[in-house]
Parts: C-alpha cells; structure tokens; sequence
C-alpha cells in the first residue's frame, strides 16, 4: 500500500455534525490523493505517462542549479575575483575558456556513460561531484589554483548536458520531444538569468563574498544529485513512447556514432553558436564595464540576454514540433546572433540593449532544436543518443575554449574587436546550418 494511505488511513474525524463529519471526510479523501501521489511519484509508482514530467521536472532543475547558475555566476563575479587574486583580463578570457576546455575531454564519456549505465546513477553522481568541485572553486587563492578547480568543475559538469538530453530521448520519444527539450533549455536559461542578475550584485554582498556564492552553489548541486538517486531509472514498458536499448556496450555506442555524418555536422554547427555565445557572455559584463556603464547595470544587460532567450524557448520548440521541421529555426537562430554580436561592435547606450536581445533570443530555443534533431538523427535515437549528444558538444568544445582568450587578447587593440570575431563565429554556423537536413515529418510528429 502506497505510503500516502497508510498516513491518511489513522487520520481522526470530528464526531459532532453530521455535516461537519461530511466536510472533514471530503476534506481527508483530497488530503490523502494529494499525499499519496506524491509519495507515490517519488517511488516511481504511478501509471501510465505521469512519471515522466517528474523526471522533465527533475532534469529542468538540474539545467537550473546543477549547472547553469553555477557557472554564469563566473562572468559577473569576475570583477571582484580578479581583484581578490590580481588577475588581468586575458587571465580571466582563459579561466573563462578552462571550463569548456574540460568539457572536450568529457562530453563524449559521459555521453557514453548514460548510454552504458543509465541516466539516474550518472545524473546522480555528477551532481553531487560537480557541487563538491564547485565549491572548491571558492577555496583558490591565485591564477592556477582556480584554474584547476575550474577545469575540475568543468569536467564534471560537462556530463549533465548529453544525460539530460539522453533522458528525455528516452521519456519523450518522438511528437514531444522538441517540446521536453525546450523546457529543459528554458530551465537553463532561467539559471543563466538567476546566475547573472544575482551573484554579484545580492548573494555576495549578503554572503560575505564569491567563495561564500561558490559554496552555496556547490550544496544546491549536491541536493539535486541525491534526488536522481532517489529516482527510477527507466520508463516501465507500459510508458515507452518508442523502443530503444536500455544499456549498451560503449565500443558499439562509439563506432555506431562516429559514422553518422549528420552527428558531425551538429557538432560543427554548434561550434561556432556555442564559441561566440559563450565568449560573448564572458566578456560582455567586463567590457560594460569598462566603457562605464555601473555595475548592476552591466549585470543587467547580461541578464537581459538569458530572459530573452528564457521566453523564446518554448515557442520555438513548440513550432518546431507543430511544423514538423527543425532547420528553419537553426537557420533563424544562428543569423540573429550573428546580427546581434555584430551589433555589439558598432552600439552605443540604448542601442547595446537592443544588440543584446536579438543575439539572446533564439540561444536556447537554438540548443532545443539542435539536440532534438541529434536525438532524431538515423541510427542514433533514444539507443545512441547519450554518445550522439556527448559527440556533438565535445566537437563545440574546441570554439567554446579558443575563442574567449583569442577575443579577449584583441581587446588590447581595441575594446570592440572581440565582438566582430565571435560574430564571424555564429556566422560560420549559420552556414553551416544550410547543410543540414531535416528528418522525415513523420518521425518528427509520430
């Protein structure tokens, strides 16, 4: 008997009306279903479908606070950290690079562990380390002690991104698919706008500083670990949306994959959006600034390109679902921040807020659709979609990491320049996005 009737089942009743009585019964019936499906949930008993949008739940909040607010934290506590340790800007272009640097050397691994053991121990474990390297981040005292700790918590995180994806090729299979991705983006998103608007500008000061934020940060990635230990592991046959393997041999997951050249194209795509995205959230709030807007401001803005992507997400990958066609959002999403980074080259006051909004808009949105179409790829599915995932971001990796210590070493030259390279960037996978092929309507709307 589920756990939530066995406490409503001693619940007392009042003995004086006979309307009271009636009341207090209705009023405990509601009590104990409410109780019993969440105990119930939590142990993974319910029927049919529910269970998923539990795990969706659970994968939203590990985008949130295992892995989005602890690392945009970085660029809007980069001004007190690096007068805290002495840094310079290109010390920070590389410590902001460390991170997706790790993420080359880990991505396909902790694709292929989720395709081998699972969502539920992987998710679990990775939260829990990356919270435990996380908060070491705060314990460094120069350059190269963050620089370990930082590509330590790089290494761990960069196992969350093709496990939550993996999860939700298996959950939502199929017609909901691009709609559970872009929920999963806009948790993201939500975390990339909470990271920025709240660092710097209220936890530190209320906390006592960044290594004390580190800290914080480090505990709600831990808790959100312990909960994927609590969870079930897989759909139960009745709630499968397709057929897939459960557990694969690695060898098998990687050979199958590397031989889809479809795979490699979304890497290559991705490299470029992701490079100039990343390099741009980096230096924007150092580079505000230093042209003289305040502090808060200039946390603002970076903000106000995580909120504008936030709300974008679920429309586009609703749309997406609905027309049964993913590449004319890569081709809208990649040109726009190709405009707006570009913008940012030449704007001045009113004009930078703008740039930023339309360089923001369509990132998650652009991340939903691109994932969706790894998992959609012939030959990769629910089965591979861990290590197609994982391929498609260690490809990206090599953009992310090279090009905020290449952008910010043209500052020296001039304060602009950076903008125009990484524009350069999201162009390139704005081509590249020309190349790629749709899957069938059919396999998109099943």
């Amino acid at each position: 008997m589920p756990f939530g009737f066995m406490f409503c089942a001693g619940a007392s009743q009042p003995a004086n009306m006979k309307q009271d009585n009636r009341r207090w019964k209705n009023y405990n019936r509601t009590v104990c279903r409410r109780i019993s499906i969440i105990t119930d949930v939590m142990n993974g008993q319910t029927g049919g479908s529910n269970y998923r949008w539990y795990v969706l739940a659970l994968s939203s909040l590990t985008f949130t606070f295992g892995f989005a607010i602890p690392t945009m934290s970085m660029p809007v506590l980069f001004k007190e950290i690096s007068e805290d340790l002495g840094l310079d800007l290109v010390q920070i272009g590389w410590l902001w690079g460390v991170v997706p640097l790790a993420g080359f050397f880990i991505f396909l691994i902790g694709g292929l562990l989720s395709d081998r053991f699972g969502t539920k121990l992987v998710l679990g474990l990775a939260c829990i380390l990356a919270g435990f390297a996380g908060a070491m981040r705060g314990l460094s005292d120069g350059f190269f002690m963050l620089v370990i700790t930082m590509f330590l918590f790089g290494l761990l995180i960069s196992v969350i991104p093709p496990t939550v994806h993996k999860a939700n090729g298996v959950w939502f299979l199929g017609r909901s698919l691009g709609l559970a991705n872009g929920i999963v983006s806009m948790a993201m998103g939500l975390g990339f706008t909470a990271g920025a608007m709240l660092s710097a500008t209220v936890l530190s000061p209320m906390l006592g500083g960044w290594r004390n934020v580190m800290f914080l940060y480090g505990a709600l990635s831990a808790s959100i670990g312990i909960l994927w230990l609590l969870t079930r592991g897989q759909p139960r046959r009745s709630e499968l949306l397709g057929s897939y393997d459960a557990q694969v041999p690695l060898l098998q997951a990687l050979s199958r994959v590397v031989r889809i050249k479809r795979v490699w194209l979304l890497g290559f795509i991705l490299l470029g959006h992701a490079g100039s995205v990343q390099a741009t959230l980096g230096y924007l709030p150092l580079y505000l600034r230093e042209i003289g807007w305040p502090a808060a401001s200039a946390d603002g803005a970076l903000a106000s390109f995580h909120w504008a992507s936030m709300m974008a997400t679920i429309p586009i990958a609703l749309l997406s679902d609905k027309l049964g066609s993913r590449k004319p959002f890569l081709l809208i999403a990649t040109m726009l921040t190709a405009i707006g980074i570009g913008l940012l080259s030449v704007a001045d006051g009113a004009m930078v807020w703008v740039a930023i909004v339309i360089a923001g808009v369509a990132r998650d949105g652009f991340m939903a659709v691109l994932f969706t179409m790894v998992a959609e790829t012939e030959g990769v599915k629910a089965t591979y979609a861990g290590t197609a995932t994982g391929l498609v971001f260690t490809v990206s990796r090599v953009g992310s990491f090279m090009a905020p210590p290449i952008g910010n070493h043209l500052a020296r030259t001039g304060l602009r320049l950076p903008f125009v390279l990484w524009a350069s960037m999201a162009a390139m996978a704005f081509i590249g996005s020309l190349f790629i092929k749709d899957a069938g309507r059919a396999e998109i709307i099943q």
